[in-house]
């Protein structure tokens, strides 16, 4: 069996399966609900779309009720070959995740790119298209929105879905709830048990059968009360059970009760922990994290927080990561809320921001391979850093990056939602950005570069910081042109352009248009390429920007030998190549030359053509660009034959085979340099 995982959220799994007990009527009931004739729960007839089965586990949070979906899907994952894709649809704190974010997760687990910027109906298709030959389970926890749902729904009938919900799922079709409420008595005391041993079960088994009514047979109460017992191995259970007993219920109920209990016994240090860790974006936290939030030591972190995960207020994740419970998120917010000041809390805040950028700084770091040079500025950076905030290798480093991520990409998002931490949120991201560009490359981050760059417009935007703005926009536009989105890209380019000039900005106003000449010969609109090149031309002119007017010259020569205009683009190139020699820049020269002798040949001037590509010939050589230099020799060559000269052409055919030699994309190149 493939175990398949969604790229951010495969980390998140809450519950120990291991620790499993009873439920065995539930899961009766699923197996049973995967053969069951599918009914469309609003009209009462057949379905009749060759959708995957969904099946419903529904209860409270803290009802074991993702331990039982968990559970359920290890039981017939051997029915489903293509393995298990897990997602999650609420975080710890109760934020809804964006339904693209959910969609990316999943099709990054089945091995599938998504394009950045890609919307909501697009990335849905992409998943039923990825499944639509799969027989696999899609595990779903936390769902609040039956639309989220709908959005994840293979339409193939070989696929399962199984979802957690508090409640019903309104709206999609042939879904019956399994809903739980607390466990029998017997599989109540044996996960207690599990917890603190059958010592003192055995010795006041009413005790602890009291004990379990007192916990309401709620899993999550029974772990933390589990918790409490066994870091106390002398504690009575029956004294525990008369506690619990006489606390006032509450708005929490018996989950409330066993949270108080454990909350109580803290020393001060350990409970105002725990209050901040609410603020651990998507519920992840990590001895970093912990650290800053807190402002104690890192050491001191990491062992409160393994505390904490003894206790069941925190359960261990991978990669030295720690999952807050979302159950136990309403109580630790309104302690966080009660218990500590505003101020105190924004600064806890930027202390864990700051903290995220300082890793991120140190990651980027050791990006550079070992030997390398790092960044003067960065290395400066580096050599401040503390021991404890420093990475051993590149590994490590990449490591971190990745398991972080939805965490990073989430502390972003808060940080400019909030609006008064709009500093610290533009250092995250651009330390964020350059990071995942760094480790990753820019290709392969897309996704999230796009994502980050229109956080970045959100601040620039709402700050009327016009340079950021425009860079924001360039950057989207940039990779919406990568990926085949032109108009979309020519809109983000134009309004560049427009925040360029209100920043007084040459570099991204002459970017700008440049990019704005881009996307248009790219729709082939070659009349009003030429213009935006020429004008971001006659500003690089302006300014005495060399390398900036020998490569426009050359943009122009391109969109004019597309458009037919061949005595236009001659002289675009000809400039081009005057541009790249005073710049000493041979292999930009040997470029232009040869761009002009092909469009010297389509105007039907082979002699002229064969002068250029000589001298192009001679630079390339002299540039040490040898694929240039084939290429070029199979054009002199084809140009030779035009003019009735095989034997020379057959020179240069050989002269391009032994330049080329093993070179993988040599056939291209013999095939003809058009």
């Amino acid at each position: 069996m493939r175990e398949l995982r969604s790229q951010s959220e495969g980390r998140e799994r809450s519950g120990s399966v291991t620790d499993f007990v009873g439920r065995r009527r539930e899961l009766k009931e699923l197996r049973e609900d995967i053969a069951r004739t599918g009914l469309d729960t609003l009209s009462g007839r057949k379905a009749k779309a060759p959708r995957a089965r969904v099946l419903l586990v529904a209860g409270r949070p803290g009802s074991g009720r993702t331990a039982l979906a968990e559970t359920f899907v290890r039981e017939v994952a051997d029915q489903y070959p293509d393995g298990v894709l897990r997602t999650r649809l609420t975080a710890p704190g109760g934020e809804t995740v964006a339904t693209e974010r959910a969609l990316r997760g999943l099709l990054a687990g089945l091995g599938r790119r998504t394009p950045p910027g890609a919307g909501e109906d697009e990335l849905s298709s992409a998943l039923r298209t990825a499944l639509q030959e799969r027989r696999a389970i899609i595990l779903i926890d936390d769902a609040a929105d039956p639309h989220q749902v709908d959005a994840l729904l293979p339409d193939t009938p070989e696929c399962l879905v199984v979802v957690t919900a508090e409640g019903p799922l309104t709206g999609i079709p042939d879904v019956r709830p399994c809903t739980l409420g607390g466990l029998d008595t017997v599989s109540a005391v044996a996960m207690l048990a599990r917890r603190i041993g059958d010592t003192r079960i055995t010795a006041d088994p009413r005790a602890a059968e009291a004990l379990t009514e007192a916990c309401g047979g709620q899993p999550a109460a029974l772990e933390l009360v589990g918790g409490w017992l066994a870091a106390r191995p002398k504690a009575a259970v029956a004294d525990v059970a008369k506690q619990l007993h006489d606390t006032p219920t509450g708005a929490g109920g018996p989950l409330g009760r066993a949270f108080r209990l454990v909350y109580d016994s803290l020393p001060q240090p350990a409970q105002r922990t725990l209050r901040l860790l609410p603020l651990a974006p998507a519920g992840l936290v990590d001895s970093h994290t912990a650290s800053a939030l807190a402002g104690c030591s890192v050491a001191a972190a990491q062992s409160t927080l393994d505390d904490f995960a003894g206790l069941g207020l925190v359960r261990h994740a991978p990669d030295g990561l720690f999952l807050l419970p979302g159950c136990l998120a309403p109580m630790l917010q309104a302690l966080l809320e009660t218990k500590e000041r505003p101020a105190e809390v924004q600064l806890a805040r930027a202390r864990m921001l700051e903290r995220a950028v300082r890793l991120l700084h140190s990651c980027r770091a050791m990006a550079a391979a070992e030997g390398d040079d790092v960044d003067a500025d960065l290395q400066e950076l580096l050599d401040g850093l503390p021991r404890a905030l420093r990475f051993p290798d590149r590994r490590a480093a990449a490591v971190w990056l990745d398991t972080r991520l939805p965490a990073l990409s989430a502390a972003a998002s808060l940080a400019v939602a909030d609006g008064e931490l709009d500093t610290l949120a533009r250092r995250l991201v651009a330390a964020l950005v350059r990071a995942l560009a760094d480790h990753r490359g820019t290709t392969e981050a897309a996704p999230e570069l796009y994502g980050l760059h229109r956080l970045v417009l959100d601040v620039a935007e709402r700050r009327g910081l016009h340079r950021e703005q425009a860079a924001a926009l360039l950057n989207l536009a940039d990779l919406d042109a990568e990926t085949g989105r032109t108009q979309e890209a020519l809109e983000r380019y134009r309004a560049a352009l427009d925040a360029g000039r209100a920043a007084n900005d040459p570099y991204a106003t002459g970017r700008a248009m440049e990019s704005v000449g881009g996307a248009y010969q790219e729709l082939a609109d070659w009349h009003r390429a030429s213009d935006w090149f020429g004008r971001a031309l006659a500003q690089a002119l302006s300014r005495g920007e060399r390398a900036d007017e020998a490569r426009l010259y050359g943009r122009l020569g391109n969109v004019h030998t597309y458009a037919g205009r061949y005595g236009d683009a001659l002289r675009s190139w000809r400039a081009a190549a005057a541009g790249y020699r005073k710049l000493a820049d041979v292999p930009g020269q040997a470029k232009a030359l040869s761009e002009m002798a092909r469009v010297q040949e389509y105007a039907g001037r082979p002699e002229e053509s064969l002068h250029t590509c000589r001298e192009a010939v001679e630079l390339a050589r002299r540039a040490g660009d040898q694929r240039l230099q084939a290429a070029l020799q199979v054009r002199l060559a084809d140009t030779l034959d035009r003019l009735g000269d095989p034997a020379a052409a057959r020179l240069h055919r050989s002269a391009a085979d032994r330049l080329l030699g093993d070179d993988p994309a040599a056939c291209e190149i013999r095939s003809g340099s058009d």
